[in-house]
């Protein structure tokens, strides 16, 4: 009798604890900062208000690898590799180079192309999708008015379909975002729906262990138009760029997040410089 209540004993114990394997430590989310290209502007092209007086500045490009539990996310594929080594020619409204392209500096961390299993893309310009093809492997996530308006004979501004045809054509998955969409469905790596800039553009609140970050996409340019209220004159619509504007800090303050404006040169070093990550 004493045997089998031992034997009873150990297997409710069993059933009560998890395996090792299931009960192992989660590895924590990690976010690395990938440089995606520079810029030479005239900052006016970034103010409907004529708020700048003619001065030029410096913008950068900047995409994100984010590791969840074991799966590879990119957010962002930056400026087209056409550009690496193209000199800046500040003539120009604006002007773009690239260094280096993201699937090289993803090899200094041992990750490969084919093992970036998503690419999110805040919205459709061409210094957002310029290198998307590298990854044609993932599922591509982007919002939907923006991935249908790249279907659409004459393009809305900045769009730039080529770099997406893998998935435009059928060959690839899309899943095209409607709303706030949690990527991972834990709350961790969520889409928020910030239009303005386009119709279907997003940002991506990323809560890491350390705490939570916010990547603004083009919601905002550079940290002068926080607090100037600025409105590119070629952003799809005004009201709404200021109401994304208001609900991104509003965010941010609620959750505590670094907000990183992606294109400003500044701010992109709230986070460590590749190849150290956050987490």
């Amino acid at each position: 009798m004493r045997g089998l209540v031992r034997t009873i004993a150990c297997v409710l114990m069993t059933m009560a604890l998890p395996s090792m394997s299931s009960a192992a430590v989660e590895e924590p989310t990690k976010l690395w900062r990938l440089d995606c290209g520079r810029f030479d502007v005239a900052a006016d092209a970034f103010s409907d208000s004529y708020a700048y007086g003619g001065k030029r500045m410096r913008l950068v490009g900047s995409c994100y690898l984010i590791k969840h539990r074991g799966r590879f996310l990119l957010w962002e594929a930056g400026l087209p590799l056409a550009l690496i080594n193209q000199p800046l020619d500040p003539r120009q409204p604006l002007s773009g180079t690239l260094d280096v392209s993201i699937a090289e500096q993803l090899k200094q961390i041992g990750v490969r192309a084919e093992q970036i299993e998503l690419l999110a893309i805040s919205h459709n310009h061409s210094d957002h999708v310029g290198q998307a093809s590298a990854f044609a492997a993932a599922t591509l996530l982007m919002g939907k008015a923006d991935f249908e308006a790249l279907r659409k004979p004459d393009l809305p501004f900045g769009a730039d379909p080529g770099p997406l045809r893998p998935w435009l054509d059928g060959a690839r998955k899309v899943t095209t975002v409607e709303g706030d969409h949690d990527i991972f469905g834990d709350g961790q790596v969520v889409m928020l729906r910030l239009p303005g800039h386009t119709s279907g553009h997003y940002g991506l609140l990323v809560r890491l262990a350390s705490g939570a970050v916010l990547l603004s996409g083009d919601s905002v340019h550079f940290e002068a138009q926080i607090t100037r209220r600025g409105v590119p004159p070629f952003n799809a619509d005004r009201a709404d760029t200021l109401a994304s504007l208001e609900r991104i800090q509003a965010i941010a303050a609620s959750e505590g997040a670094t907000l990183v404006v992606q294109h400003d040169a500044g701010d992109i070093g709230k986070l460590a410089r590749f190849p150290t990550p956050e987490q």
